[in-house]
Formats: C-alpha cells, sequence, structure tokens
C-alpha cells in the first residue's frame, strides 16, 4: 500500500535526479563548446587506461599514504552506496530492507558496509588533518584559496555526515539489530540510544533515513559544482587521454599544408585556392576555451585540486608564478562563465571582451613552464595541463608575434643560420678546433 510518505519520497528523488540531470546537460553543453578532436584510436588501450587508472587507482598509489587513504574512501563511499538501492525500493514501495531476503548474504554484505563506513570515517580524519593540522604545502599554496579550499573540507564533512548517518540508521532499527546479522559496528552504537523510548527510536531512525538519502542526493548535485566531480569524469578523462608518447606534440593541419606546399617543386605557391564563404578562419593555438579541444575541456572539469602536478612542477618550486593546477582550475572558470553568458542569452555566446589569456592565465605564467611533462606525469587522472599551456604559447608566437625576445632572437637565428646561435652556419663546427 502506497502511503503519503511514499509519495514524498518520489517527489525528492524526482527533484534531486532531476537536477541532476540539468547539471548533466549543462556540463555536457559546456565541453562541447571546444573544438573536435578524434580520441577513438586503440580503444584497447583505452578501456585498459581507464580500468587501471579510473578504477584501480593505479597512478593515486604513488604517493602511498594518500593513496591508500584515498582508496579507502573512495572503495567504501561506492560500495556503500550500494544500498542507496534499497532505500529507493523502500522508500518507493513502502517496504523495509526490501533485500533481507538474502538471509546470510545480506548480514555479510551490510557488515561489510559498515566496516567500510568505519574505515571511511578514518580516513576522512586523517584527510583532514593533513588539510588543515599539518598543512601540506600543495594545499595551502596561494593558487588554492577560497571556495577550491573551502570546497574540499566541505566535502570531509559530507562525507563524515552520510558515514554516520548510516551507522546511526543501522544502529536504531530495531528489527534489523534483533536479527544481529550484519551489524558488526552498530551494536556497538545501539545502546547509544537505550534511554530513548521504542517511539523516539523509531523517529531518530525515520530521520537518520530519510537524511541519509537526502544528503546522498544533495551530495549528487553538489559534484556539478565541486572538485569531486572527478568522481564521474575520472572514467571518460583516462578513456580519451591522450597516448602518443610524453613529449610527442601534435601539428597544426594548416601549418602542414603550408609546409608541403613551400617543399612541393611543383606547386604554385600564386595559384588561386578554392574560397568556401562559410567557412570559419582557423585561429593558430588558442586564446579562449572555445579554440580549446573537447578533451582538455573535459581535462579541467575532472581536474581534483589535488595539487600533485603543481608540486612536482621545476619552474613552480623555483618560484615562477607557473602552477599547472592553476591553469585547469582557470580554464574551467573560464568554461563556466562562457556557460553562463550562453544561459543568459538564450543559448548563444555573446562576445563579454574577455579571454583565458590574460584575463585568466598571463603570458608569464606560460613561458615559465618547462614542458618536462611531470605535470602529466603526476596526474591521478591523466590530465594534461601542458596540452592547453602549449596552444597558448602557439597563439602568442603565431597570432600576436609575442614571444620572449630570447626566443625571437633564437628564431631568428635558426631562420638565418640554420641554428639556434648566433654565427654563421659555415662557423658551426669550429669548436671541434679548438682544443
Amino acid at each position: 500500500m502506497i502511503y503519503i510518505d511514499n509519495i514524498l519520497f518520489a517527489i525528492v528523488l524526482t527533484i534531486g535526479i532531476g537536477f541532476f540531470i540539468k547539471n548533466v546537460k549543462k556540463l555536457t553543453r559546456n565541453i562541447k563548446l571546444g573544438q573536435d578532436v578524434d580520441r577513438s584510436d586503440n580503444p584497447a588501450e583505452r578501456w585498459k587506461n581507464m580500468a587501471m587508472i579510473a578504477l584501480g587507482q593505479s597512478k593515486m598509489v604513488k604517493r602511498p599514504i594518500a593513496g591508500i587513504l584515498h582508496i579507502i574512501v573512495y572503495v567504501g563511499f561506492v560500495i556503500i552506496n550500494l544500498e542507496v538501492l534499497e532505500i529507493i525500493i523502500d522508500g518507493l514501495f513502502g517496504t523495509h530492507r526490501v533485500f533481507s531476503f538474502l538471509g546470510g548474504f545480506y548480514g555479510i554484505l551490510i557488515g561489510s558496509f559498515e566496516i567500510l563506513a568505519v574505515l571511511v570515517l578514518v580516513a576522512v580524519f586523517a584527510f583532514w588533518i593533513r588539510r588543515n593540522v599539518i598543512k601540506l604545502k600543495r594545499f595551502t599554496s596561494s593558487d588554492l584559496k577560497g571556495k577550491p579550499k573551502n570546497d574540499a573540507d566541505i566535502i570531509l564533512y559530507f562525507e563524515v555526515v552520510l558515514m554516520s548517518l548510516f551507522l546511526i540508521m543501522n544502529a536504531t532499527d530495531i528489527y534489523f539489530q534483533q536479527e544481529n546479522s550484519g551489524n558488526i559496528i552498530s551494536q556497538y552504537i545501539s545502546p547509544l540510544f537505550s534511554s530513548l523510548s521504542l517511539f523516539e527510536i523509531q523517529v531518530v531512525e525515520r530521520a537518520a533515513w530519510w537524511l541519509h538519502i537526502v544528503g546522498i542526493l544533495v551530495f549528487l548535485n553538489y559534484l556539478y559544482y565541486s572538485k569531486h566531480l572527478h568522481i564521474l569524469l575520472a572514467f571518460p578523462n583516462t578513456y580519451f587521454a591522450d597516448l602518443n608518447a610524453k613529449g610527442k606534440f601534435d601539428n597544426l593541419e594548416s601549418v602542414t599544408k603550408e609546409v608541403k606546399l613551400m617543399m612541393d617543386p611543383n606547386a604554385d605557391p600564386f595559384a588561386a585556392q578554392p574560397v568556401d564563404e562559410n567557412a570559419v578562419l582557423s585561429k593558430f593555438g588558442a586564446s579562449d576555451v572555445q579554440d580549446l579541444n573537447w578533451v582538455q575541456l573535459l581535462n579541467a572539469y575532472t581536474c581534483t585540486e589535488c595539487g600533485r602536478c603543481t608540486s612536482s612542477c621545476p619552474a613552480n618550486q623555483t618560484g615562477k608564478k607557473l602552477s599547472p593546477r592553476k591553469i585547469m582550475m582557470d580554464t574551467r572558470d573560464r568554461m563556466e562563465e562562457v556557460g553562463r553568458n550562453i544561459d543568459a542569452n538564450k543559448g548563444v555566446f555573446v562576445p563579454d571582451n574577455k579571454s583565458l589569456l590574460n584575463d585568466y592565465i598571463t603570458p608569464e605564467e606560460l613561458w615559465a613552464c618547462t614542458s618536462c611533462n611531470a605535470c602529466v606525469e603526476e596526474c591521478p587522472v591523466n590530465i594534461s595541463p601542458l596540452s592547453i599551456i602549449m596552444d597558448m604559447r602557439r597563439y602568442l608566437v603565431m597570432e600576436q608575434s609575442a614571444a620572449p625576445q630570447s626566443l625571437n632572437a633564437m628564431m631568428t637565428n635558426i631562420e638565418n643560420n640554420g641554428a639556434p646561435w648566433q654565427y654563421n652556419q659555415m662557423d658551426r663546427l669550429n669548436w671541434k678546433d679548438e682544443n
């Protein structure tokens, strides 16, 4: 029989999932602002990457303490929330612990959930200590302040509340405790409520049950506004990651065509080329998020803000302004700004006289990069800040001729002398005669 609380539950569930779907559509729209790029090659290798890196957390454990703690939280949170399916069925149809017909297996399942809940609480406490007491450098850097810094703590508090509600829900479930199967942890919490009347215990159990499922729906919708969006996006991000060897850069098709034309002795450089009136002039490099490809924008949304990239960046370690983490955060912030512009103008982007370059990321940051790939190697979910840096450098050099003086001198020397040094090609081997 369906009661008013079942109808209320259906309404809450519909609102929560509906809002989540709305945010997913907005997220997809923003990622599609990027240029098209084909990442359908070598599916076997891509599935392997996703299984090993996103699911298996293989790159997380390169830093063992953080890696093990993260695996506990990751596994615990995902597995424990399998019981959400039972809560949804109970909430919609008025049943109570509908999967209890599984008997002993159900006890083992819930018992493992309770143990994992405690482990998650321990791991979350350790994470909080690392951020707020020990204050590891990568969590106190100037590029991680305000909302991004507070966001990490909010997520930790969320996890504490959700795990605690799960244990309280079990501890105050009289039927579950009487079965004495699966209450491995909650049986020790249950006596805390022994002074309450039967009615009061039932109220606590129902309150914990409702707060737990509502909390999960709130958490689900908070993901879009949080760095923890990587819980969902780590999987596609590792699948679509660049499989080329690190350090291999892609060539611009327009430049390649020009070079081939120059090297073809039979080509007529003055021949008229067919003109497509509907064609959009291509830009060399990137100055805004629309110039980046969609995988780079997916990277920005997937960024965990863990700071491993910045802590391993040699430029950052020597005091330069560059922070690969900030590059990703700035890209995401600009993408969100463009998305809000589109929403405000009924699906059309109206130029706002702003861009990712200069308004968010400065040339000084870009030119500080040594292109060593340390940030790419360190990222636990295969994000590449370097690809964004190099595309924006391309724009500065090829569109604005705004390279640093030392780089301009080198390119001039290569053009005139065939070498980066300022002497005649005929003198290139004189060094061998010095001794």
